[in-house]
């Protein structure tokens, strides 16, 4: 099989909305490469009329979330949110990191939202899904304007990324900081380069995720990682490497999840992990099925990101062990809700 360099997914699975197909199948019976010149990245523009979304899920700590991006440029290989682009009339696999769809407006509907006298002051997720941080981001700088509106209405905002490109906007997180408006995770693994660039092939190297989270961290911006998802016969056995370097590099605090294979992510895995890694590939499935009551996916609130079952009793053993020794945790200060103004009224002359 052609292996697609610098990219986590290898295949592209039906679309289950769509009726037809484009497939390699040759009138004569002969396969044909039809990705072989496969053409560069696509970039598609979106003009939403809202773009806070609420969450419903208990699972997570906020409530709403914005997503700037649909497709990530990243390529993790495992990645939930690749599902959701089906919805749009693309693939999960490679059309998901080639095929983004941008909101260049976003900012500007935000602003609108938060002028609203509906919304109710809360923090927002930056993003839910796809990485706020991807690399078109240099491009278009659409979470630099969102960061900058949270801070003009000082409403809070928790971000998560792979991407050392959050430093750009440090000197907004250092005000937003200074209110108490934003916590931030980076998202961390592994701690080896080669499993990196396979699993997760366009996020900042590990060396300089770490880097990420000093500076933030000398900076005074609350920061954290988030060792997510924990794979069986991959990245486990890291667990307490990744916590001692956390505590190494002035993280606060840690979390993590377990692996799911939601809808067609669990095809576009098993190919990935056949494929590339057929040694452990048997042995890897099977621990993720005896994740989820012998199934690689999972839905139910309060189970699907931990897992069940005796391998996920270990899992969370080995991490909370690990996290009291090697991380003194500092405490994440309260996200205020209580500065949010909208700039003009006259109340604002009293903040």
């Amino acid at each position: 099989m052609k292996s697609w360099k610098g990219r986590g997914a290898q295949i592209d699975p039906r679309n289950p909305f769509l009726k037809r197909e484009v497939v390699s199948e040759h009138p004569e019976g002969i396969d044909e490469e039809l990705m072989a010149e496969r053409p560069p990245q696509e970039i598609f523009y979106e003009n939403p009329r809202k773009v806070i979304n609420k969450i419903e899920s208990p699972d997570l700590r906020l409530g709403f979330s914005i997503n700037p991006y649909q497709g990530c440029e990243h390529g993790c290989v495992y990645c939930y949110a690749r599902n959701v682009h089906t919805y749009w009339g693309f693939s999960a696999g490679l059309d998901f990191e080639r095929k983004i769809i941008v909101k260049k407006n976003a900012p500007q509907i935000l602003a609108s939202e938060f002028q609203k006298r509906s919304w109710k002051p809360a923090p927002v997720m930056l993003s839910g899904n796809t990485d706020c941080y991807q690399p078109l981001e240099r491009k278009f700088k659409i979470t630099r304007g969102l960061l900058e509106t949270f801070l003009r209405y000082r409403n809070p905002v928790g971000m998560i990324t792979k991407n050392q490109l959050i430093l750009r906007d440090l000197d907004i997180l250092k005000e937003l900081s200074a209110m108490n408006l934003v916590h931030v995770f980076i998202s961390i693994t592994t701690l080896q380069e080669d499993l990196k660039r396979i699993l997760e092939p366009r996020t900042s190297s590990i060396k300089r995720r770490f880097e990420t989270v000093q500076q933030l961290s000398e900076a005074g911006i609350p920061v954290g990682i988030m060792m997510a998802p924990i794979i069986p016969s991959l990245n486990d056995h890291e667990i307490p490497g990744i916590l001692l370097k956390a505590a190494e590099y002035k993280a606060y605090t840690a979390s993590y999840t377990v692996v799911r294979l939601n809808g067609q992510v669990g095809e576009i895995f098993r190919n990935w992990i056949f494929n590339t890694l057929p040694d452990r590939a048997d042995k890897v499935w099977k621990q993720i099925e005896s994740l989820h009551g012998g199934k690689v996916n999972d839905s139910k609130f309060g189970r699907r990101m931990k897992g069940d079952g005796n391998y996920s009793k270990h899992i969370n053993l080995l991490f909370h062990t690990s996290k009291r020794k090697f991380l003194k945790e500092i405490k994440m200060p309260d996200l205020d809700c209580s500065r949010f103004i909208r700039p003009g009224e006259t109340l604002a002359l009293f903040n």
